[in-house]
């Protein structure tokens, strides 16, 4: 069975630091473009961090360029967030997806339930 579960969300303050794991099992992890998603109450998921298959290049969203950064440990079928300067705009549901490609995301991608990330001033 395909599974992706993404932990580590909790409060914090502004500021603050927070690291997100996605443990992925059921497919050939090594072979799928990763990324992390992010969702606000009545807001549209929004791409924030694409690592592609063999780490050859990675992409973030403009607001948190210099913050975040996306790393993946392909022995593990494990992705991850490093979340640092956290702000309260970064407040949001983060969830981690899987897809053969990675333009593929929204209509192909595998996807996890998501971990809340709240940032309080």
């Amino acid at each position: 069975q395909v599974q992706l579960v993404d932990s580590g969300g909790c409060s914090v303050q502004a500021g603050g630091s927070l690291r997100l794991s996605c443990a992925a099992s059921g497919f050939i992890f090594d072979a799928y473009c990763m990324a992390w998603f992010s969702q606000a109450p009545g807001d549209e998921r929004q791409e924030v961090a694409i690592i592609d298959i063999m780490v050859r290049s990675t992409t973030y969203a403009d607001a948190v360029k210099g913050r975040f950064t996306v790393s993946r440990d392909n022995a593990k079928n494990t992705l991850y967030l490093q979340m640092n300067s956290l702000k309260p705009e970064d407040t949001a549901v983060y969830s981690c997806a899987a897809a053969i490609r990675c333009d593929w995301f929204r209509d192909h991608g595998y996807w996890g339930p998501g971990t809340q990330v709240t940032v309080s001033s």
